[in-house]
């Protein structure tokens, strides 16, 4: 356990964004795995590509996922 003040505050801080991180990462993994789903059974291919467009570009954004 931390003693100094600062390190104490970024526990919480580095705590609050690996939560927001596994929140961004679930939703990237879901959105891709209906889209490879869509792919194989052929319906609603749009919609999930999208979907997964979306979370991808989400996870950049928050510097999860690299840019390229």
């Amino acid at each position: 356990m931390p003693i100094i003040k600062s390190a104490k505050k970024r526990v919480k801080v580095s705590a609050k964004a690996n939560d927001r991180n596994k929140e961004t990462k679930n939703r990237l993994r879901t959105a891709l795995k209906s889209f490879t789903n869509a792919i194989s059974s052929k319906k609603g291919v749009s919609e999930a590509f999208s979907e997964a467009q979306s979370a991808v570009d989400t996870a950049v954004k928050k510097g999860i996922l690299h840019k390229n």
